[in-house]
């Protein structure tokens, strides 16, 4: 499933607000994580989102970060396309956090227990790294912090 294309700009510093005739049909099917292209003169930028209701609107998160990286601003017009999010987490997952988990059966089955939301924070926090071997060290101190019990996301990464 995927909308058309359509044109939306910043609500404040961070928020879309989103038509309801675009985002209708993923609500429908139960889809309130979707997969947005949002695209910027010659620029493009795919990302996983989340679709909510504030105050009788459906917004959507848009950072700093992506705006940067799109090159838009407060008064810009942008276009975005959304399309079915098939993944198992609503995020896309590194592969060196995908096979440090794969290969520590015990810390995969408490991983799977978690919320969906507290595995994406785990996998966002994972992500943000940009170098491949400390994505590795940081998803093995994850594995050990599961396994010792610690659920918080301030201790889930220190290691003891």
């Amino acid at each position: 499933m995927k909308s058309s294309v359509f044109e939306v700009s910043l609500q404040g510093s961070h928020t879309i607000v989103l038509p309801e005739n675009i985002i209708n049909p993923f609500l429908e099917k139960g889809q309130k994580r979707v997969v947005v292209k949002a695209i910027y003169e010659n620029k493009e930028l795919t990302f996983h989102a989340a679709i909510t209701k504030y105050h009788g609107n459906y917004i959507m998160m848009f950072s700093k970060a992506k705006q940067k990286e799109l090159g838009v601003f407060l008064n810009d017009y942008f276009q975005l396309q959304f399309f079915e999010d098939t993944s198992k987490y609503g995020v896309e997952v590194p592969e060196e956090f995908e096979a440090v988990l794969m290969s520590d059966y015990e810390a995969y089955q408490i991983f799977e227990e978690l919320t969906k939301g507290k595995q994406r924070s785990i996998i966002y926090a994972i992500s943000r790294h940009k170098n491949a071997q400390t994505r590795i060290d940081k998803t093995i101190i994850v594995c050990e912090n599961l396994k010792r019990g610690i659920r918080d996301n301030k201790d889930l990464f220190k290691t003891f």
